[in-house]
């Protein structure tokens, strides 16, 4: 009896990942540390000076996290409501906060207790921080207002009601300590100048802005709404740049990496996307559990916190540089020691002695030789090998059909097993691939249980989505062949104009060389 020959599986070509510098940058980080915080994550802010501790803003607390710290290092729980936008100042020192009653506290990192707490707002206040020269603060709120604040005396400069909805983001210019940017749900983002009484600048976004950002230079400007990223010049009057639709839900964070060469937006689509601030192609991007509110990278792009709508903290560290530390090599065998052999060949007089190697056969392969085509079917329809090894399923369904036992294989199954298999052909049935074999297969399918059609919702449902998939297939190859024909004419076209042309340049030689003779 012949040895069972093992199902050919066929082997496609897969298109690797493209390995790039930033692919290999951004995974250089270690496995996510989560924390639990007390409500959605409004605002991540790191320190700017060492150690880099970084603020959490969630529900009415604020928690100081060290750099490797799981557990608040400082808690601030002074808020009746809601807090929100927790922010540093550029000397690490000071830390400003908006809240849900519509006041603002100005806490020193050391103590406790609010330094000062500016009234003035009518309505919660969902943006403060610092201007660049450390002695005023901006805010801005569902009030529809932006106001401006003086430290040292606590009382309000100036007041700017341009804005016809909710202010929900801002920043402040690292260049000027007079400007700073705010973003609303009017579609706005408008610059102020805290010299003059009222905005410089109005740009229209297009959607509800939920995040502003300002380039270190000053000159760029970039916000956040809806599901597009738009880069404004600010030099040239607002003059957009690129407009970037990566994301398949709502931006709500931008961040920029330590150098500035990298731009970073968090989406409720649960995805960071990582640009390249030259090309503003998405050169990496990660994917977490649920929906993205709040974003920060520490300085030298250390680490990066994500704050998302149901509590959760995702602390990413980077994994420190291996040093190659300097080992006395141990001395290699030489290279004949490997090749010693190979090539001896031997003699008629010599006994030769082969070791049988042991074949070891998948499940499927063990149920094809004992002639269960039905369990061996049952064995490639398991969830892991259809989504990630289809082509096994395919291969057994194949060796099946050569056997002539397909038939008697697929039927005779319950309502559960006719859903799982119209599944995976209504999908892998338009892959070309897959087609000559799962065409087959469906006939069969619908032959054997046509008869039981209208009796069950589910694998009604899964024909339909068959029929649809296959009708789409449909009218996807006619118009491939429609453009085929159009391509066709203008190759024909284009080869009649050339024959045409060579025909006149060799008449017009034959002439020319006629007349030349005939002078002479």
């Amino acid at each position: 009896m012949a040895a069972y020959k093992p199902v050919v599986v066929q082997a496609c070509p897969k298109l690797g990942e493209k390995i790039t510098q930033d692919t290999l940058y951004w995974r250089g980080y270690k496995t996510p540390v989560q924390i639990k915080e007390f409500g959605a994550v409004n605002k991540i802010d790191f320190s700017p000076v060492p150690p880099y501790n970084y603020a959490v803003t969630a529900s009415s607390r604020i928690h100081i996290y060290g750099r490797y710290s799981q557990e608040p290092i400082k808690t601030f729980s002074r808020f009746r409501d809601a807090a929100y936008s927790a922010t540093y100042r550029d000397d690490g020192r000071l830390l400003v906060a908006g809240s849900e009653d519509g006041a603002i506290r100005l806490f020193d990192v050391s103590g406790k207790a609010p330094l000062r707490q500016f009234e003035g707002h009518t309505k919660p206040v969902h943006v403060v921080g610092f201007l660049s020269d450390k002695y005023r603060i901006f805010s801005g709120g569902d009030d529809y207002s932006s106001n401006l604040w003086d430290i040292p005396s606590a009382t309000e400069i100036t007041s700017y009601s341009e804005h016809t909805d909710y202010v929900r983001c801002g920043c402040a210019s690292k260049v000027n300590g007079d400007v700073f940017i705010t973003g609303s749900y009017d579609h706005t983002v408008k610059l102020f100048d805290a010299r003059t009484k009222s905005s410089v600048m109005t740009i229209e976004h297009g959607h509800p802005v939920e995040s502003v950002l300002l380039f270190p230079s000053g000159g760029l400007l970039v916000s956040a709404g809806g599901r597009y990223v738009k880069v404004w010049d600010v030099l040239k009057g607002g003059q957009l740049l690129v407009s970037l639709k990566n994301h398949h839900k709502t931006v709500t964070c931008l961040c920029l990496n330590s150098s500035g060469q990298r731009l970073l937006s968090g989406s409720l689509d649960r995805h960071v996307k990582i640009y390249s601030t030259t090309s503003y192609k998405v050169v990496h991007s990660f994917n977490y559990a649920t929906s993205i509110l709040s974003l920060a990278l520490s300085p030298e792009d250390e680490t990066i916190v994500v704050g998302m709508t149901n509590g959760v903290l995702n602390v990413k560290h980077r994994k420190p540089e291996e040093k190659n530390e300097k080992s006395p090599k141990k001395r290699q065998p030489a290279y004949r020691t490997y090749v010693k052999g190979r090539t001896y060949m031997p003699k008629q007089e010599d006994f030769c002695v082969s070791k049988p190697v042991k074949r070891v056969l998948r499940k499927y392969d063990k149920l094809l030789r004992s002639f269960q085509s039905s369990k061996a079917l049952d064995a490639v329809l398991e969830p892991p090998i259809m989504l990630h090894t289809p082509e096994v399923t395919v291969a057994v369904m194949q060796e099946l059909h050569r056997r002539g036992t397909l038939r008697s294989a697929l039927a005779g199954r319950d309502e559960k097993q006719v859903n799982l298999l119209l599944t995976f052909v209504a999908r892998r049935v338009i892959e070309p691939r897959f087609t000559p074999v799962l065409v087959t297969v469906a006939d069969m399918i619908t032959d054997i249980y046509q008869p039981v059609v209208g009796q069950s919702a589910i694998v009604d449902k899964q024909f339909l989505k068959l029929q649809e998939a296959i009708g789409k297939e449909i009218d996807y190859q006619e118009e491939l062949l429609e453009v085929l024909g159009m391509m066709d004419t203008l190759f024909a076209t284009f080869t009649k104009k050339r024959d045409t042309y060579l025909e006149e340049n060799k008449s017009n030689g034959l002439t020319e060389i006629i007349e030349t003779n005939m002078n002479y």
